[in-house]
């Protein structure tokens, strides 16, 4: 059997044996350095592992483009937008590029010309994912040339990516129909990168992004199409609006169309409409801006909900998803 730690006596306080107030961090099974006798990581440990884990709920907050970053994140198989840093590009570094993927499931990737690219859709160690994704680009930054970052443990106390990038700067996707950005010459490519170009393709499925209204994705699916649009709105007043639209029977975008349903992602709510096979991306921009003037008004009511719309709003609510 494990030996059990010496215990300080009831009525007396541990002998501090660090200086300063600050607990150093040490392995999880070892003594505490505050001198309490218990391991660390039931002690001092366990407030410093809370601190990273705790899920951050709208971690794009604040961010141009909000929406368009919870979208690539979750939704869109392949996609760039340049980002802009709030002090300027380092020497050496031509340019920053998030991209939905990386080869490999890389985290980040520094070119041989010494752009940068920033993968979004990884697992990150925290609940922050601003603060992973800040050290990751923070890294890339400096890593040596033609080589790929590796995923690490950010600092509970690192800058987050609203620290980093120019909140003014416009956040505009490029939605692509394959992986080819991931290197300049595709064709010269390695055979482990070439190999991961090919799966990611073969997966990919066809999205476009909707041109009249913010973080509205169009996407190509074997039975139907689906429109999947990231809005900025609390849920509960959403909910609300679309429960209106839809007891009066003005939620669809048009003929053949349904709302079926939403996502929760990042803190905000991505409702999905259903659209016959035949509906290109094309045909549902002037639906979806109409749509977006009926749901502005709808918002805007502060009316007590009817029976009919409070019997919509619970179908809406039942068919919820959480994606994160």
């Amino acid at each position: 059997m494990a030996k059990k730690r010496p215990q300080p006596a009831r009525g007396t306080k541990p002998q501090a044996q660090v200086a300063g107030g600050e607990v150093p961090v040490v392995g999880a099974r070892e003594p505490c350095p505050c001198g309490s006798g218990r391991r660390y990581k039931a002690c001092h440990g366990r407030a410093a592992a809370h601190a990273v884990t705790e899920l951050v709920q709208r971690p794009f907050e604040g961010l141009a483009g909000e929406g368009d970053w919870v979208a690539l994140r979750e939704l869109v198989p392949a996609a760039t937008a340049t980002l802009t840093l709030k002090d300027g590009l380092p020497e050496g570094v031509p340019s920053v590029t998030l991209a939905t993927v990386l080869p490999m499931a890389w985290p980040a990737l520094r070119r041989d010309d010494g752009s940068v690219l920033l993968g979004l859709q990884n697992d990150t160690p925290s609940g922050d994912l601003s603060r992973d994704l800040a050290d990751t680009l923070l890294r890339a930054l400096t890593a040596k040339p033609g080589t790929p970052v590796a995923a690490e443990r950010a600092p509970a106390d690192g800058p987050r990516l609203q620290d980093l990038l120019d909140a003014d700067a416009p956040f505009e996707p490029e939605v692509h129909t394959g992986f080819e950005f991931w290197v300049p010459d595709a064709e010269n490519a390695t055979p482990e990168v070439s190999a991961s170009l090919e799966r990611a393709n073969a997966a990919a499925i066809p999205t476009v992004r909707l041109t009249g209204v913010d973080a509205a994705y169009w996407c190509e699916t074997p039975d139907k199409n689906h429109l999947r649009w990231v809005m900025p709105y609390a849920e509960d007043q959403l909910l609300d609006a679309l429960a209106r639209l839809h007891a009066a029977g003005t939620s669809s975008l048009g003929e053949g169309t349904r709302l079926v349903g939403s996502f929760r992602a990042h803190g905000l709510m991505v409702p999905v409409w259903d659209l016959p096979s035949e509906t290109k991306a094309q045909d549902i921009e002037k639906p979806a801006a109409e749509l977006a003037e009926r749901l502005t008004a709808a918002l805007a009511s502060d009316a007590p909900l009817s029976p009919e719309e409070r019997r919509a709003r619970g179908g809406l609510t039942n068919r919820q998803v959480t994606l994160s």
